[in-house]
């Protein structure tokens, strides 16, 4: 059966300076995502069946998944869908505010774009322990920010994942130490609101 791959970085370690450090990129991208994608393959080494699902389907019905490993690829399977997102929705020199549709339907829910970003970085702020912060799409179209515990994932919940911002402590702390909300506010630089306008409008 086909096993997960740990996708390459769409850029450079160094690509995200100063706003994301090179260490923290190659510790984050090689040492962190590849183990939730060795870890996952093992959970799954013998469920031939939901190894042949794409790692949306599997997520989107975790439930399903059988007790005895549920967990296991509760943890690592969103790890590793929740990271090659999170590389996805950052590049060096995007463009600096959302456009389009997704700046439509930003205004209509929030009111505009900075009051979006004061959400997220709430969200992710406040998350206590390991997490994530998210802007999704629900199933009436509809934009919502939360976080979520560890790695779970809004696949879980039906929602469509448009920008999550990775708010455990290996993704900013060699840089921001303890602070971070300052990781937070400095990450808005790097956010690839093309790949979000894709995403919205799929």
């Amino acid at each position: 059966m086909p096993e997960f791959t740990l996708p390459p970085l769409p850029y450079a370690y160094d690509a995200l300076e100063p706003h994301i450090d090179t260490l923290t990129m190659q510790i984050h991208h090689d040492k962190h995502h590849q183990a939730y994608v060795t870890n996952l393959n093992a959970a799954l080494k013998d469920q031939p069946e939901w190894q042949a699902k794409s790692i949306e389907e599997i997520l989107r019905d975790i439930n399903q998944v059988p007790e005895a490993v549920r967990t296991a690829v509760r943890n690592n399977g969103g790890g590793h869908y929740n990271h090659t997102l999170f590389w996805e929705i950052m590049r060096p020199g995007g463009a600096k505010a959302p456009s389009g549709a997704l700046a439509s339907a930003i205004n209509a829910t929030f009111g505009n774009t900075d009051e979006l970003i004061k959400q997220v970085n709430d969200a992710g702020a406040k998350r206590f322990g390991s997490g994530w912060a998210w802007l999704v799409k629900d199933q009436a179209g509809r934009l919502l920010v939360y976080s979520t515990a560890n790695q779970d994932c809004p696949l879980m919940d039906k929602h469509v994942p448009l920008l999550g911002v990775d708010v455990w402590e290996h993704a900013y702390y060699l840089k921001y130490r303890n602070l971070r909300a300052d990781y937070l506010k400095a990450w808005w630089n790097v956010v690839n609101w093309d790949e979000v306008a894709k995403r919205f409008s799929a």
